[in-house]
């Protein structure tokens, strides 16, 4: 079968290389998978430059999440077994995580609906606690993290205000939703969320991106606000001032979505289970600027880690489009 291998750490597009390899060989629990469509993450543009908390050996294939297909013919949502990721033709998973792909959604939807919409489910419902009527301020609106959120967040009855960089993205952002779009090349982010809020500020913040991100958004935000840290794809860390928390009385809440397949699968499968009937309701869909063929994986790659996509790319190994 065909599969992107990364041999060395690097930059996407200089360390992913299309190679002819074995099918992998299920395990104990395991299952084997045709993938139909796999999306691509930022944590996957991390694993090739060596930077995500998890360090698979090397070589090995990138792909945190994909629709494949069953030996039976169901049509499945997985996490593929790193260091086999699902940049491939076929991919092992476990066979007790697997979720039923929406049927409302075509296979690349389906791809993307996974850790991107339970990341954004989990963080405003479970860590932050989101009610309608309260302002959602989203970073990186545009992206494939932040459009989940967007689309969420209206769901609950929130009024969203999404971030972006650019003319292209504001507009990506305005047809997903969004209440009032921010452009951060052009405008100030505090003082527009305060003009917007009658100088409230957001209750809920949700920040992919860290860094300056983070450092506007605490000078904005609620009475009783929260902020969910959800990663950091500017590549800065931001370190919280907690007597600022204090002060204006806002909490930091941490969202690492992974974990809940381990100390709550249950939860993540009732996660699925609503993200299935907001699908079919059309309340939800995931944002697929591009479907790529294999050939073309190592470019997306590199596009999502230069944070120049917008919604989600997906690649179809079967060249089709799904």
């Amino acid at each position: 079968m065909q599969a992107w291998r990364v041999h060395r750490n690097g930059e996407p597009s200089e360390v992913m290389e299309l190679e002819e390899t074995d099918r992998p060989t299920p395990g104990d629990g395991q299952v084997l998978l045709k993938v139909r469509a796999a999306n691509i993450n930022f944590p996957d543009a991390l694993l090739c430059r060596g930077q995500y908390q998890v360090r698979p050996p090397l070589p090995f294939t990138p792909g945190v999440e994909i629709c494949g297909e069953t030996q039976d013919g169901r049509r499945v949502l997985a996490t593929p077994n790193l260091p086999e990721g699902g940049v491939a033709e076929y991919v092992v998973a476990d066979e007790a995580a697997l979720l039923p792909a929406p049927e409302a959604l075509d296979d690349a939807e389906a791809a993307a609906l996974h850790i991107g919409y339970q990341t954004g489910w989990f963080g405003l419902h479970r860590r932050a606690q989101l009610q309608a009527g309260e302002t959602l301020l989203v970073h990186a609106a545009a992206g494939g993290v932040g459009s989940a959120a967007v689309q969420l967040g209206k769901a609950a009855g929130a009024t969203v205000i999404g971030v972006v960089g650019g003319p292209e993205k504001a507009a990506a952002a305005r047809e997903l939703g969004c209440d009032l779009v921010i452009d951060r090349r052009s405008e100030d982010i505090v003082a527009a969320v305060k003009e917007a809020t009658a100088g409230r500020g957001a209750d809920v913040v949700y920040d992919p991106v860290g860094g300056d991100a983070y450092a506007k958004s605490v000078k904005c935000i609620a009475f009783e606000g929260r902020v969910v840290v959800v990663g950091f794809a500017s590549g800065a860390i931001p370190t919280p001032g907690l007597n600022h928390a204090l002060v204006k009385n806002y909490s930091i809440v941490g969202l690492h979505w992974g974990l809940y397949n381990s100390k709550d699968p249950a939860a993540v499968r009732a996660c699925h289970d609503e993200l299935t009937e907001l699908a079919a309701r059309g309340v939800v869909k995931p944002l697929i600027s591009e479907r790529v063929p294999m050939a073309d994986a190592a470019r997306a790659v590199q596009r999502v880690a230069d944070g120049t996509s917008t919604g989600r790319i997906v690649v179809l190994p079967s060249g089709g489009a799904r």
